[in-house]
């Protein structure tokens, strides 16, 4: 089938498509690979690390509530429960954790 420059009533068959046109070159999934990696590359950059948890479901379900209460995320609340805790602690009972 031939293409007729003077025909309007035919599909394009040689030109772009129709539609919105794409401006990122990646799929969805690429970009949002993308994206995470370089979320990381900033919290790196911010000298923060990731921490992976293995926990019960009920304590979780706990943390939530907790978390619920100060209106914070769960890294936000442990973060600050952490700090609490280690600065509430004496010199000598850090030294006594630091050697054993």
């Amino acid at each position: 089938m031939a293409k007729a420059t003077s025909d309007r009533n035919t599909i394009d068959l040689f030109g772009k498509p129709v539609g919105r046109p794409r401006r990122q070159p990646l799929n969805r999934k690429e970009q949002l690979k993308r994206n995470k990696r370089i979320q990381r590359e900033k919290e790196k950059a911010l000298g923060m690390k990731r921490l992976e948890l293995v926990i019960d479901q009920s304590i979780i379900d706990k943390l939530d509530q907790l978390c619920k209460l100060d209106d914070v995320k769960r890294a936000e609340w442990l973060t600050n429960y952490i700090s609490q805790k280690y600065d509430s602690l004496s010199a000598s009972q850090l030294k006594k954790a630091a050697s054993s």
